[in-house]
């Protein structure tokens, strides 16, 4: 099998021709495309010159050595998943593997330095990510280990805390549960049933879960390895409830049995990560100490007396859960990886596989076919945008958490971040995945190609750590609330004549958009009507102004959601909520373009940045062709100028980047133990070149079969 050591790739059949320069001089008017044809694009876009080294080292973004130096080690076959395991000795590998990084060194990093480690949080986060190229399930039981776990006791507790159980959680003597979700309650975490309420008798607290639905579920760790856990429960003394706190619960003894009061069930077989031991807990009268109760944001005294130094219950709250945001940051960073190994699948199995006949004795490469092109290329512009955002969300994030920019307004613009990308990054990989799947055909079918293992496990990255529709409607209410801010001194008059101006032609004046809906009935060519929207000043307009418009238009709605009482109020939301979530995803989608552009604008390499140019028009112009329909009912865009938009994407971009596809996925640095697919590391490009020197040998030899279609064609020109 052929190996690809480095960034650097040999020529591959189907490859078009490099030029020497770096790009072509453009003639002073440009043909129609109609006129130019597809080839010419071709063309055009195969004298460009790349340099992969280069592109490469940007899209590691600043942790680069911590994402090479995770890599290195997941090249190591002790770490890989065995496709043929059963649950139970996926189980076990993956526990192992955690003892494994453990002696690596690969788990310290973001916490202090007095605990072995370098509080580098945006290396701890890169460096994690990357666990997902040898398996998805490590990924996740490393993140409950010491993502979800040990984070909660640093974050949530305070020195003697640390002191007492940091050192056990690091080096993985006591595997730990983070025990938040509840069968009956998901994602609404301040409505948990179970509870701990403080006994001034004994100073202890006693944890309970009331009912069945409030036993915690899904947990990591729970089923069989989690030796204690921290709790969320209502913190409840003096018979008042100060609402969801942690506590640390010892769960099982040195023998694995579960103490006194608690039990607990498996949750067995997963659709996918069946490396991880999930499971459910339940808690009968519990008792643990007061100290139990990890307490930098709310304290309890030997009377019970509870103190926080905040005084909001509300802000309280999401303080507390603000500090556990990291695992949201990432998933959206794993989700990133998983699509640029699916996307370098795909698109190396595209540029090598064969089919059809062009009638000159030469089966066509699928990746030369457009169809094709449409599908995989708009998707690996994707994941471009997406880890692009994704290094100005671990910026965001390393700065709030390492203490640089640690504000209030820091932290809140952090978790709307979070809640922005998370549900688009996760529906994405799925929705890559899944087409790298089904274009690689029945090969990409088999588990030796990993692409249905991979999207399996990556299934439930959309409903935990947050399910993706309730944390799109909360970016939908901050920016409802960044709305009324605004307008805070707004009289009804005001708001109502803003809100309708959103819709109607004044907005175009004012936006500077009007030269967008102009009549374009005198523009002949596809190039010259979509030369009004393909720059960058233009699509940030259009991809803005539907932000803005959406908002708007939700606000006029909602207005008067502020007098309403609660049940009404609820009800306004409920009537509207589709578009709260329609609002905050292309909300997310701006942001993504944003960072793909500001990335764009620090390139220095002529090729590189002309290359990534037209990768960002197809993602820009992507979403704009994907909500064409908006755009023309709102008077953005005329008819002709959205039929051009698709146009120019399928005869100008999609050609332009062809030459380019196989550069681009090799930009993302994965070796063939990353990737670990048969089609993508060799066996297919071996397949083909046999298949060829076959025929080819055949021909020369003159021992090649006339064709039945050949022959009747001779006779019937004979008989003639």
């Amino acid at each position: 099998m052929a190996t690809r050591e480095s960034s650097v790739r040999e020529p591959r059949t189907g490859d078009a021709p490099v030029a020497e320069h770096a790009e072509p001089a453009q003639p002073a008017t440009a043909a129609p495309v109609a006129e130019q044809g597809v080839e010419a694009h071709k063309a055009e876009g195969s004298t460009i010159q790349l340099d992969v080294a280069a592109l490469g080292e940007q899209l590691m973004g600043r942790w680069a050595e911590s994402r090479r130096a995770s890599r290195e080690l997941m090249r190591r076959e002790d770490f890989h998943r065995i496709p043929t395991d059963d649950m139970h000795a996926q189980r076990e590998r993956v526990l192992g593997q955690l003892g494994l990084l453990v002696a690596h060194g690969s788990v310290h990093r973001a916490f202090p330095k007095e605990f072995g480690g370098e509080d580098d949080h945006g290396g701890f986060i890169a460096s994690f990510e990357e666990l997902l190229l040898a398996d998805p399930s490590m990924q996740i039981k490393s993140g409950v280990q010491w993502g979800l776990y040990a984070s909660a006791i640093l974050h949530l507790g305070t020195e003697q805390h640390h002191q007492a159980w940091l050192p056990d959680a690091l080096d993985l003597s006591t595997p730990g549960a983070f025990a938040m979700t509840e069968t009956g309650h998901g994602s609404d975490v301040s409505a948990v049933g179970t509870t701990a309420t403080y006994d001034e008798a004994s100073d202890e607290w006693v944890i309970h879960t009331p009912f069945r639905a409030a036993w915690k579920d899904y947990i990591g760790n729970a089923a069989l390895h989690g030796k204690s856990a921290v709790v969320f429960a209502q913190l409840i003394t003096r018979g008042v409830n100060h609402g969801v706190h942690a506590f640390y619960v010892p769960l099982r003894d040195e023998n694995g049995d579960f103490l006194a009061g608690i039990g607990g069930e498996d949750d067995g077989l997963k659709g996918g990560l069946n490396g991880i031991d999930n499971g459910r807990l339940h808690f009968s009268q519990v008792r643990v100490p007061r100290t139990h109760l990890l307490n930098r944001y709310g304290s309890v005294d030997e009377n019970g007396v509870y103190t926080s130094p905040i005084t909001s219950p509300g802000r309280r709250f999401f303080t507390m859960l603000g500090t556990l945001v990291q695992g949201r940051v990432s998933l959206d960073g794993a989700c990133v990886v998983a699509s640029k190994l699916a996307t370098t699948i795909a698109v190396r199995y595209g540029s090598e596989r064969r089919q059809f006949d062009d009638g000159d004795d030469n089966e066509v490469v699928l990746l030369d076919y457009q169809r094709h092109q449409r599908r995989l290329l708009p998707r690996l512009a994707q994941t471009y945008a997406m880890s692009f955002a994704h290094e100005v969300f671990l910026e965001k994030f390393d700065g709030v958490f390492s203490g640089r920019t640690d504000t209030d307004s820091d932290r809140e613009d952090l978790e709307t971040l979070a809640a922005a990308l998370k549900p688009l990054s996760t529906w994405a990989a799925l929705d890559i995945i899944q087409e790298a799947r089904e274009a690689t055909g029945g090969q990409g079918f088999l588990a030796a190609n990993r692409l249905t293992q991979l999207r399996a496990d990556l299934d439930i990255y959309a409903t935990f750590e947050g399910d993706n529709n309730v944390l799109l409607q909360l970016v939908a209410k901050r920016l409802l609330t960044d709305y009324s801010r605004s307008f805070a001194k707004a009289d009804a008059g005001v708001m109502a004549h803003y809100v309708a101006d959103q819709v109607n032609e004044a907005v175009m004046h004012r936006s500077g958009l009007r030269r967008l809906v102009q009549s374009v009935a005198d523009f002949g060519s596809t190039a010259r009507s979509v030369g009004y929207v393909r720059d960058t000043a233009s699509q940030r307009q259009l991809l803005t102004d539907r932000v803005e418009t959406m908002v708007a238009e939700l606000a006029g709605k909602l207005r008067s959601a502020s007098k309403l009482p609660k049940k009404d109020a609820a009800a306004l939301f409920n009537r509207h909520q589709n578009a709260l979530i329609e609002t905050a995803k292309a909300h997310g989608e701006l942001l993504q373009w944003e960072a793909f552009t500001e990335a764009l604008e620090k390139v220095e390499h002529e090729g590189n940045r002309q290359v990534l140019t037209w990768l960002r028009d197809l993602f820009g112009l992507g979403l704009i062709e994907k909500n064409l329909a908006w755009y023309v009912i709102h008077g953005r865009l005329s008819d002709h100028r959205a039929q051009a938009i698709t146009d120019y994407i399928d005869d100008r971009l999609l050609p332009r980047l062809r030459p380019h596809a196989l550069e681009l996925t090799d930009a993302f640095e994965l070796r063939d133990e990353h990737i670990r697919a048969d089609i993508a590391t060799g066996q297919e490009r071996a397949r083909q070149e046999e298949a060829r020197e076959y025929y080819a040998s055949l021909r020369a030899r003159g021992l090649a079969p006339i064709d039945e279609k050949d022959l009747l064609a001779a006779q019937k020109k004979r008989a003639v």
